[in-house]
């Protein structure tokens, strides 16, 4: 096949063990904590929602290694999320809760990053909020851990600092809809495919970092994930 243009390069995320998972595309679960969706304006258990990030806004970030992220534009309001990353392993639609797990293949922490104010004025809009969430380098990962290593994460601490100090901290059973609930969910919208990630949603705290914050996510099982605001 030849190309008029140079294709773009295979975003990539290390895999704890050796190799790399290709990224295919990036689902975000929107409001799946409870105590985060009160902090944004609404309570209670709400039907699952989703929005997607460009595979090259992914960061991968080595086991040890710091991620440097750029402050974007157009903001004044970066706002951190810490998140379990689910990545799919074998594709499919219409996939029941019950049988979700084969269709995992990891795990991974990762960081929804987000231009508050910019989605702000979206929602008040009534408009798409795509610019608040889908611009490059928002979705820093860490490296992807097995499930056959891991076990399936039912539980677990999940929680975010920034300088060293505390900004979030949950358990991943306080999730809305379950991974396994989200992975039937999503899969009845869209045919999942190998090298998909999901973003399952994000614990209270969120709030902003400015150039030179250093942010370390942690989720139990998965280590941590460390990233700088440049």
């Amino acid at each position: 096949m030849s190309f008029v243009i140079a294709p773009p390069p295979l975003v990539a995320v290390p895999v704890a063990g050796g190799g790399s998972y290709p990224v295919h595309r990036v689902y975000c679960v929107g409001r799946n904590y409870v105590d985060h969706a009160v902090e944004m304006g609404f309570s209670g258990r709400e039907p699952p929602f989703f929005f997607l990030k460009p595979a090259d806004t992914v960061v991968p970030v080595a086991a040890g290694e710091t991620g440097q992220i750029d402050y974007p534009t157009l903001t004044a309001n970066l706002h951190h999320e810490v998140e379990l990353v689910v990545a799919i392993g074998t594709g499919g639609s219409g996939i029941s809760a019950a049988d979700a797990p084969r269709h995992i293949y990891g795990y991974a922490v990762g960081l929804d990053m987000t231009r508050r104010d910019l989605q702000n004025d979206m929602k008040k809009q009534g408009r798409p909020w795509c610019v608040g969430k889908a611009f490059e380098q928002s979705a820093p990962i860490g490296t992807i851990v097995p499930m056959a290593q891991c076990g399936e994460l039912l539980t677990g601490a999940i929680s975010l600092t920034v300088n060293g100090s505390t900004r979030q901290h949950g358990d991943l059973k306080d999730l809305i809809w379950s991974v396994n609930d989200t992975i039937e969910q999503l899969s009845q919208g869209w045919t999942l495919q190998p090298g998909d990630l999901i973003y399952t949603g994000t614990p209270a705290g969120v709030a902003a970092v400015v150039r030179g914050d250093v942010m370390e996510a942690q989720i139990a099982g998965l280590g941590a994930l460390r990233v700088a605001v440049r």
